[in-house]
């Protein structure tokens, strides 16, 4: 049998063909391992909050729950990976509001409530004022936020109850620290 030129290249070809495709799927693993998108706790969006209100009115929405958060930050790590994992939190957030992620450092277009466009760094600290994370903040369905929460929570409790504020409608009469210090009474005679 004759080995040829032609041959040497089939070979090669296949081989690069199939060092690239376990490549590829390689990277397709790792990527959605790490995908913020395949949390169960957050919808998922195309950047356009303006948008997103609508969409909240038409499903019956109290509001938009938005997730600020950094890349390495290991609060919003703690959280994503405990609390926001909980089905509890999960049903609760997501039956009453629209849950998104924010990443402050994004360079990605966001268009916000009002309709106008900047990269998501910039929205988060010019608009929004979050420079630290993780911070959380519920927004009616004008886009006019109701809660901020600076800091992780230390709970899954404490962190119903920031739905629970909103949903109670006590925002409209006492700060969350107040309500959280009730609420704690409550539980705790």
């Amino acid at each position: 049998m004759v080995f040829t030129i032609q041959d040497a290249i089939g070979v090669a070809f296949r081989s690069i063909r199939t060092g690239l495709l376990a490549s590829l799927l390689g990277l397709a693993a790792l990527n959605s391992s790490n995908s913020f998108a395949a949390d169960p706790f957050f919808d998922e969006s195309f950047g356009n909050y303006h948008e997103d209100l609508q969409t909240a009115k038409d499903n019956g929405k109290k509001g938009i729950f938005i997730f600020f958060h950094m890349e390495e930050c290991p609060f919003c790590h703690r959280m994503r990976t405990t609390i926001l994992q909980d089905k509890t939190v999960i049903d609760r957030f997501r039956s009453h509001f629209l849950t998104y992620m924010h990443d402050i450092e994004g360079s990605n277009e966001v268009i916000g409530f009002d309709g106008q466009a900047m990269t998501s760094k910039d929205m988060a600290e010019k608009v929004f004022r979050v420079r630290a994370t993780p911070v959380m903040i519920i927004f009616d369905l004008d886009g006019n936020p109701i809660v901020r929460y600076t800091g992780p929570t230390r709970t899954q409790e404490e962190f119903l109850w920031i739905a629970d504020y909103v949903l109670d409608g006590a925002y409209k009469n006492q700060s969350f620290t107040a309500y959280k210090r009730t609420r704690k009474r409550a539980e705790n005679p």
